[in-house]
């Protein structure tokens, strides 16, 4: 029997608004970190991997980069025909330097084939309106900053080496969302000391702030990283796949129905994964969230905005109505 639909998915959100398949493709525009080259530190926050989450592609042009996707995608069955895509600027921080280097990265993906619209990764602290205007006086019709905020918990933040404090995620968000740009907001759960409320808690946080989207993932430990040694030193032990789906599905009720959800757990690169080993099965654990918020009867909004019933099991509700038009 099909499962009820009770999370707003950034796929049913795309089909909604263009009328087809959008894809993701992931890109390495060469950015740099502030916590990486000296200005705060030189080792990146504790947990980030040498490549930034970057796709690996790094040093090839980004028309190279489109090219090897786009063909890759090419050869799968359930993406062959796929026609529009998204450029998603993913490694490191790439709001960070002069506002001439991200003109440049914009005027290059403009002649990318395909291309609908560009998400942007980057810190808080690398936000600024000067920036955001470049992107908002883009005329692409999907328009996303990816920001990576992950608590909202000062401590925590120091605790992970950021470099920056949760005041400058709300800063961000906001000079974000005043010029139009959608804001995907990253939150992990199992940081270093860090409770389970804790967590909790900045999604209420971030639930009461104008963000579109959130993505949601268990912190992993990463080859070659400060968190590597805390986790070999004993001093940080990652959570179990069950806790996690737990966080998630809680989580889930806390954020308003409106708000898409564009991941729901992590996902390590081949080789790059020290701990836990729960953390390469995407499937599984998207698959334990589904029976878990199936079983429980919980929605998305559920403790928010939606507290009367699922507004995606009705496809008649306004909830529904507004994904079918891609509205927020």
């Amino acid at each position: 029997m099909k499962q009820t639909v009770r999370y707003h998915t950034l796929d049913a959100w795309l089909r909604a608004r263009h009328g087809e398949k959008v894809q993701k493709i992931p890109l390495d525009a060469g950015a740099s970190c502030p916590n990486r080259d000296g200005t705060l530190g030189v080792s990146g926050c504790s947990f980030c991997n040498a490549t930034g989450s970057g796709s690996g592609l790094g040093g090839r042009s980004l028309a190279e980069q489109w090219a090897y996707w786009r063909n890759r995608f090419g050869v799968s069955d359930r993406l062959k025909h796929t026609r529009l895509f998204l450029g998603y600027l993913q490694a490191f921080t790439n709001t960070y330097g002069p506002a001439e280097r991200l003109t440049r990265i914009l005027d290059d993906l403009a002649a990318l084939p395909g291309l609908i619209g560009v998400c942007v990764g980057t810190r808080p602290d690398c936000v600024d309106e000067e920036k955001m205007a470049l992107l908002a006086a883009r005329p692409w019709p999907e328009l996303w900053l990816e920001l990576g905020v992950q608590s909202r918990h000062d401590a925590t933040l120091a605790r992970i080496r950021r470099g920056h404090d949760a005041e400058a995620s709300e800063r961000a968000i906001r000079l974000a969302a005043a010029r139009g740009i959608k804001v995907c907001a990253h939150l992990m759960a199992g940081l270093p000391g860090e409770t389970d409320e804790d967590f909790l808690e900045t999604v209420r946080w971030i639930a009461a702030l104008p963000v579109d989207g959130v993505k949601l993932h268990g912190l992993y430990v990463c080859r070659g990283t400060p968190l590597e040694e805390e986790w070999k030193a004993g001093l940080y032990q990652p959570g179990t796949q069950d806790a996690y789906v737990e966080l998630a599905a809680r989580a889930l009720t806390l954020l308003p129905s409106r708000v898409i959800i564009h991941r729901l757990t992590g996902d390590p690169a081949p080789g790059e994964l020290a701990a836990p080993d729960w953390a390469p099965q995407k499937g599984q654990t998207i698959r334990k969230l589904d029976a878990l918020l199936e079983g429980r009867d919980w929605w998305q909004g559920m403790k928010a905005d939606a507290p009367c019933g699922n507004p995606w099991a009705d496809p008649r509700s306004p909830a529904q109505d507004a994904r079918r038009n891609g509205r927020r």
